[in-house]
Formats: structure tokens, C-alpha cells, sequence
């Protein structure tokens, strides 16, 4: 799982900039470079973001049409490993915000003490959410309906995506997300969320009573097909236990694709906010 020479050179200047990390993790169907809005705003505010891909991802989302087969194959427990491999590069501890599995993810990493403060955006299930919404099972369709997917990358048709992502916006906004951040997505870490819950070393365990995990926000979209609410809501509760900070955030109106399409700024403001309490950036730092 080597780090890449973009991701060293990210930790290299989030190092030498003196500035408080932000570990941007994406999910399935993405590449790191859908966090590019999200990383500008943070830098903006005084943070060094740093936009770790998957092992293999491409580079581009052109590169990533022209041989989706690269991106199969990959697990959640590869995935949390080269995550905290890119961690372990950093001189300060960072804050970490993910989406989807990179939701998922982020908490798996939190549940490690390896975050100062983690946003975790329509998180992905973790092992133990037992809620399975007719959403869910519809927007799983496409993957777990052919066991041979599991080993396959899998690109999701124009249909199949607006309904599992691109809900909560209307139809032309739908197809420009798509156009602009889709890519095929291995289909491994839906077949280990689907059965989390009957393998008890599942690699999407969460530890949720983690006395270091450090300040959390989960965010729900409230039409959100992909990880309908019930979802969200149901991994808030088993958080909340934790003697940290643990907030909630609902947003009636949006689906999974919040973080990349026209109104992705509503939900970066409000994570900047909470990391903004809990992490220090360059600019207080210099004030």
C-alpha cells in the first residue's frame, strides 16, 4: 500500500506548513479529487488538507474510465490501512472527514484515537447497525445481486445512480455529478457491509467506546437512498455512548450526493464549524 507521490507530497506540505491536518476520505464511486472544494475551503480557513485515494485509484476520473478494472478488489481493512499509513506521515495529529465508506472509515480510524476531530457524512454502516431500509437493499441491487461482484469493480448506470445518490437534486444537476465525479467502485466493501452483521471479525467494526476517539459529527441526509436515516441516525446512537463529543446533524432535504453537488458548501460550512471547535487552525494559530 505505498503512498503516493501526490499523497507525499501532501503530507509534505501539511507538515511544513505548521497547520493542523484535515484527511479528507472518500467513498465508493469517488475519487480523492471530489474533496477539491471541501479541500480549498478548509485551506481557506487555516487547515493543510490532504486528500488520500484508495490503493490503486487513478489519478484522474479519466484515467479511472479507461480501465475501472484497477479498482476492484479493494477491502475496507486495506482501506482503513492505507488511510492510517497516511496518518502515520503526519506531524500533527489531523482532523478527519469522510463520506460514505469514507465515513465509515473515518470512524473506524477516530475508534483508533488517530483523529483530533472526525465528520463522518452518511457513514457507510459499520458492523452492528442492524436498520436496513428497502432503499438500501435497492441501491445495493446493482452489487449484491451477482456474488462475482464482489472481486469486480462495478460502474453504476445514469438510473442506478440518481436513485441511490443523486435523489435529493433535480435531473440535470444529477447528470452533471455524474458526468463529473462518477467511477466505477470495487464491489468488495458492500458485500462486508451487507454481512457485517453474521461475521464477527468483520472488517467494518467500529470502536465506539474508544476513550481517545475524540469529537464526532454525523450528518444524515433525510432522502438519502444510499444510507437512508435510519442508518445514520442508528450509528448517532451507538456514538453517543462515547465520552466524547458526539453531534448530529440532519439535513431534511438532501440525498447522498451532498458533498459534491451545487449545495456541497452547506455541509462544509457546518463541518468546518465543528473542526473549527475542536481543532486549531494556521489562521488562529498566527491570530
Amino acid at each position: 500500500m505505498a503512498i503516493t507521490e501526490r499523497e507525499s507530497g501532501q503530507i509534505e506540505a501539511a507538515n511544513a506548513s505548521g497547520r493542523t491536518p484535515v484527511v479528507f476520505i472518500h467513498g465508493l464511486w469517488l475519487l480523492a479529487s471530489s474533496w477539491d472544494g471541501w479541500a480549498g475551503a478548509f485551506e481557506a480557513a487555516g487547515y493543510a488538507p490532504v486528500q488520500p485515494g484508495w490503493p490503486d485509484d487513478p489519478e484522474t476520473v479519466e484515467e479511472a474510465r479507461k480501465d475501472p478494472r484497477v479498482l476492484a478488489g479493494k477491502g475496507v481493512g486495506q482501506v482503513a490501512e492505507h488511510m492510517a499509513e497516511v496518518i502515520a506521515g503526519l506531524e500533527r495529529k489531523p482532523a478527519i472527514v469522510g463520506h460514505s465508506f469514507g465515513g465509515l472509515l473515518a470512524q473506524i480510524l477516530a475508534g483508533r484515537g488517530l483523529s483530533v476531530a472526525t465528520v463522518a457524512v452518511d457513514p457507510a454502516p459499520f458492523r452492528g447497525i442492524l436498520p436496513l431500509p428497502i432503499a438500501a437493499i435497492r441501491s445495493t441491487f446493482p452489487v449484491l445481486s451477482n456474488p462475482t461482484n464482489r472481486g469486480k469493480a462495478i460502474t453504476l448506470t445514469f438510473d442506478q445512480f440518481r436513485y441511490s445518490w443523486a435523489n435529493g437534486v433535480g435531473e440535470e444537476e444529477a447528470r452533471r455529478v455524474y458526468d463529473r465525479y462518477h467511477v466505477a467502485a470495487p464491489g468488495r466493501p458492500i458485500f462486508q457491509a451487507a454481512f457485517a452483521n453474521l461475521n464477527p471479525g468483520s472488517e467494518t467494526r467500529v470502536d465506539t467506546k474508544a476513550a481517545d476517539r475524540g469529537p464526532l459529527l454525523l450528518f444524515t441526509g433525510g432522502v438519502d437512498h444510499a444510507v437512508p436515516p435510519a442508518m445514520s441516525r442508528a450509528a448517532f446512537k451507538k456514538q453517543q455512548r462515547n465520552v466524547g463529543v458526539t453531534e448530529h446533524v440532519e439535513l431534511a432535504d438532501r440525498g447522498h450526493s451532498l458533498v459534491i453537488d451545487d449545495r456541497w458548501q452547506e455541509v462544509c460550512g457546518k463541518s468546518l464549524e465543528f473542526v473549527g471547535r475542536f481543532a486549531e487552525s494556521g489562521a488562529a494559530a498566527a491570530g
